[in-house]
């Protein structure tokens, strides 16, 4: 494997790449490597051969799906690239990503501008604060608009945004760029490989236009500046290095964003933009102080130094074939060599770091040293998992981890092949830990392995990851849903038990009655007997007795919930009563009583938050009564439009993917319960057919 040098921490940069799926992320990191002379081959997204999109489902999806991290090295820095997935399916590893990193770059498609992705990506690096450079790609694509893009940019993300460059031409006849900085323009040598241009001056058609970029340019930068706008008014001229400085001031406040653009795919625009990330984005040390928390609760400041305490950040896990899994850190403080032993504070655990390595996409290069600020990998570590904290053994430290959103959509798996469940529930544990935002579980009640995710995208991709390292294929199917039962109506029944069969006999009798109570309350028991008719030794089989009727249903075999059981009378044998007798008893009188009490049958009812193009908001809410859904409200989100429903969990199944087709692929949605509704009355016999045919078809396949 080979070596790789490492960089002290001011000429680090890492750089999260976020936008829109399909803006052309992975093509411009593949770009940037390539053009830096970091990689030898220029990849394609497109066929498959991308250096951070690699795996078999990203590409037969033809999508990202991963966090990946690649380096370049650039007027002599190293710049840490982690690609990100544009997909809201994938927005766990988006969110890694960006906790990880110091900076940075917004894509943008040229035909597309601000799209739905474009604006998650926002919100995301606005909660991180980060400083960011918006980037316009794929300017050789028919429809492209720069202009259009910048005011979109303005409109739905931020009007702090300011052109740097400004376009030669656009779709086939893009063919540079003018750079504002150095009021010249950079025509690109056809057929280049790694984005060689030659530099003349401006065409004289375009200098209009970047007279007018140049002055909202220095006049933006300015007024970021007193000295600057004292200098400005005065009629001074503002030198290239000043203006630089003064920019990435603005950005580390989060005053400015420099807009670029390129046609990555044709690697135009990618050596100014290697040269303003390393210009304009800050090192570790340039960010604000990471705290780490300590023992006894004390805190400890990590500012990026060699000098601080060992302290590093697990963000990612994944497993390879005949290396085992694989710890991807961020090291927030001190330096680390490999072969080093180092703590695990999160779990109390000692590891030791062998064969220390930094990504290249798939491959690893290994290195001596990592220092402050740099991103490293290293094997088959026993005790570790995403988001633990590495730190040095004499002094435990504990970082923030990253918050992974919660996996709201469900499906059912089952091993097509008898004999897999042990592998199946190995695997999906595994797929837990390489990816967080994935989880599983027996349901014992629906009698089904659920496994939940962020959307029917990300599920299908887990499960075929699943097939590929484990063997094991399953068979998707929906879920079942927790139905319960209540009662409307108080009613009274009687339970008799009693048997003689020769010896000693069975008797038990207990009158019961039922009572509705609140939805939620769950299940009270009261005991209302009085002259000792039945002795205070069974009553507690009375209640057992009760409550396993209940668990049995009544119309359709569904818990029965929200009700009190009140025994009042009864008889006893002064030889032949015993608990199991009026436990029978009890279970007879709440199946007499629950028949007379006006039973109904429950769902489970989600709120849904659905955001949406306004264009499509009629289409969505008519999709929503169709689901027998509940429209709660609607308000404005951005440009997009936020509706809030009450919707039947039975009635969401697969409704990202419906979502989806309905919008264009604009919309998102996420979902919580909310609580237990009546089904409408047209519906139950419908429900209790389906369930005893349900029941029916499990029997036979035992």
């Amino acid at each position: 494997m080979a070596s790789a040098p490492s960089f002290t921490t001011d000429r680090i940069r890492n750089v999260v790449v976020v936008g829109h799926g399909g803006a052309g992320k992975t093509t411009l990191i593949d770009a940037c490597c390539h053009a830096s002379g970091a990689t030898r081959r220029h990849g394609s997204a497109a066929d498959g051969t991308a250096l951070t999109m690699f795996t078999p489902e990203e590409i037969a999806h033809g999508c990202s799906m991963n966090t990946t991290v690649a380096h370049a090295t650039w007027l002599d820095a190293k710049v840490n690239f982690i690609d990100t997935p544009g997909y809201l399916d994938f927005l766990g590893e988006a969110r890694a990503g960006a906790r990880v990193a110091d900076g940075a770059i917004v894509v943008l498609s040229a035909p597309g501008g601000v799209e739905v992705g474009t604006e998650r990506s926002w919100e995301l690096i606005a909660e991180r604060g980060l400083p960011a450079i918006l980037f316009v790609s794929m300017m050789d694509r028919p429809n492209a608009d720069f202009e259009r893009v910048y005011q979109d940019v303005r409109e739905h993300l931020t009007s702090k945004a300011i052109p740097v460059e400004v376009p030669i031409g656009s779709g086939e006849g893009f063919n540079g760029i003018v750079n504002l900085f150095s009021d010249r323009a950079h025509f690109y040598i056809p057929g280049t490989q790694t984005g060689e241009y030659e530099e003349r001056d401006i065409p004289a058609e375009l200098q209009p236009t970047v007279d007018r970029y140049y002055a909202e340019l220095i006049e933006t930068i300015a007024a970021t500046d007193d000295n600057l706008l004292e200098h400005y008014l005065e009629g001074d001229t503002i030198t290239r290095d000043e203006a630089i400085h003064a920019l990435k001031q603005a950005m580390l406040r989060g005053e400015l964003y420099p807009l670029f653009c390129g046609a990555p795919t044709l690697t135009y625009g990618i050596r100014a933009l290697l040269t303003k990330v390393v210009e304009l984005l800050p090192s570790p040390q340039e960010r604000t102080a990471e705290i780490a928390e300590g023992r006894g609760g004390t805190t400890v400041e990590l500012r990026g130094l060699n000098s601080d305490p060992f302290c590093a950040l697990v963000f990612k896990t994944t497993s390879e074939p005949h290396v085992g899994e694989l710890s991807f850190f961020r090291v927030f403080g001190g330096s680390v060599r490999s072969g080093d032993e180092v703590g695990n504070a999160t779990r109390d655990k000692t590891e030791k770091l062998s064969h220390l390595a930094i990504p290249q996409g798939r491959d690893r290069l290994e290195v001596d040293e990592l220092r402050a600020g740099d991103i490293g990998v290293v094997a088959k570590l026993r005790d570790t998992h995403t988001n633990d904290t590495l730190s040095a053994p004499a002094h435990p430290l504990v970082l923030e981890g990253i918050r992974f959103p919660e996996p709201d959509i469900a499906v059912a798996v089952e091993s097509t092949n008898r004999g897999d469940e042990d592998k199946l529930a190995v695997g999906l544990h595994k797929l837990h830990e390489e990816d967080p935002c994935f989880s599983s579980e027996y349901a014992p009640e629906l009698r089904q392995t659920i496994a939940r995710g962020l959307g029917e995208l990300h599920l299908e991709v887990q499960l075929e990851r699943l097939k590929r390292k484990t063997g094991v294929s399953v068979v998707v199917k929906a879920p079942r849903i927790p139905y319960r039962e209540t009662i409307r109506a108080v009613s009274e029944g009687h339970g008799r038990h009693k048997k003689q069969s020769g010896g000693r006999g069975q008797f038990g009798d207990a009158h019961v009655r039922i009572k509705p109570l609140a939805r939620g309350d769950g299940y009270r028991f009261t005991d209302a007997v009085v002259g000792g008719v039945i002795p205070g030794k069974f009553i507690p089989a009375v209640d057992k007795g009760v409550q396993e009727a209940a668990v049995r249903g009544v119309l359709a075999g569904f818990p029965v919930v929200d009700f009190e059981a009140e025994v009042y009378f009864g008889s006893y044998h002064t030889v032949d009563s015993s608990e199991a007798a009026f436990k029978v008893a009890g279970s007879l009188a709440f199946q007499a009583a629950a028949e007379r009490a006006q039973p109904v049958i429950l769902e489970p009812v989600m709120k849904v938050d659905v955001i949406t193009p306004e264009e499509f908001l009629g289409d969505v809410i008519g999709d929503i009564n169709q689901r027998r859904g509940q429209i709660l409200g609607i308000e404005s989100a951005g440009r997009a439009q936020r509706l809030r429903a009450l919707v039947p969990q039975a009635e969401l199944y697969k409704y990202s993917t419906a979502l989806r087709s309905l919008t264009q692929g604009r919309a998102t949605h996420t979902r919580a319960f909310h609580a237990y509704e009546e089904v409408p009355a047209h519906e139950v016999p419908k429900l209790v057919e389906a369930t005893k045919k349900e029941r029916e078809e499990l029997l036979v396949a035992r």
